[in-house]
């Protein structure tokens, strides 16, 4: 079996919340400016008022340049949501999944106002799971952001090696680029989404992508079901459908799968550079069959 020791993804992930420090530590400079002696103390305080207060200037303040939040593949936030993700990563919170639906509940005039109060909340809450100043501290917080960054990772991961598959494509297929569309936008279909579409005058191809980073366990099953679940959607609707499956050492049945034409990368998804060459390998080699498809050549 051919595989990868190296935990490239944490690897990575540590990189980026090592990066993220100096937007934490730009924030501990924040609270000491405001009397507080460390992030502990804030946590600490029991004048509600002067912690609102604190955190809604927090979140009004223009971060100094050159410092900025990171998110899992390396990519800085705004400026607005970086503050917002660290208080809330900080006070173990999930900021967007969670948080974010309760902001319009607070009873202020302004986003920002209302995003204050609540995190207010979730810091007097949250103290008494955290109770020691160690938690409070870097080395501890970091696992936080590291642990945060890898949700943000897999997602903008996909996304990532979907736009990498659409622009193979539209240099596979340059000298027919009047003939035949990439979609730039994913395709709903019952409930199923795709990735990527190639459509002709005569035909439409839907090219699920899945990716997986580790090898065994139980969702490694659910991976294999969520391929054959897409793969048949698309047939059950009179699609032709051409899956990509960048997995390392993946222990499917390419033939089950029912497809003409399958792409299967075995590779860790994270090595993006061995990921995007053997990409261009495979579409190359079946660029007839999809032609033939899309325009009945």
């Amino acid at each position: 079996m051919v595989f990868s020791y190296e935990n490239i993804r944490l690897r990575e992930l540590a990189a980026i919340a090592d990066m993220n420090m100096a937007f934490f530590n730009d924030f501990v400079d924040f609270l000491i400016s405001k009397g507080y002696d460390s992030v502990f103390a804030f946590v600490l305080d029991t004048d509600d008022t002067a912690a609102f207060r604190t955190i809604l200037e927090y979140l009004n303040r223009e971060i100094p340049e050159g410092v900025a939040l990171y998110n899992g593949v390396g990519r800085p936030y705004s400026q607005n949501r970086a503050k917002w993700l660290l208080l809330g990563w900080l006070f173990r919170d999930a900021p967007e999944q969670r948080l974010r639906p309760m902001v319009s509940s607070m009873a202020e005039s302004t986003i920002n106002a209302r995003r204050a109060m609540l995190l207010n909340m979730i810091r007097k809450d949250v103290l008494a799971s955290f109770p020691d100043e160690v938690y409070w501290q870097w080395p501890n917080i970091r696992e936080v952001f590291i642990d945060r960054l890898e949700g943000s990772r897999r997602s903008l991961r996909g996304s990532l090696i979907e736009e990498i598959v659409r622009r193979v494509l539209r240099e596979v297929f340059s000298d027919q680029s009047t003939m035949l569309e990439i979609a730039d936008a994913q395709v709903q279909l019952e409930g199923e989404t795709y990735d990527v579409s190639v459509s002709g005058a005569e035909g439409t191809i839907l090219i699920p992508v899945k990716t997986r980073e580790t090898m065994g366990g139980g969702h490694a099953l659910l991976f294999t079901r969520d391929i054959h679940k897409s793969i048949s959607v698309a047939h059950e609707s009179g699609y032709v459908c051409v899956p990509i499956i960048i997995a390392e050492s993946w222990t499917g049945d390419l033939e089950s799968l029912g497809c003409e034409k399958t792409i299967y990368i075995n590779i860790n998804p994270n090595q993006i550079n061995a990921v995007e060459e053997r990409l261009r390998n495979e579409i190359s080699e079946i660029k007839d069959y999809i032609r033939q498809i899309c325009l009945y050549e």
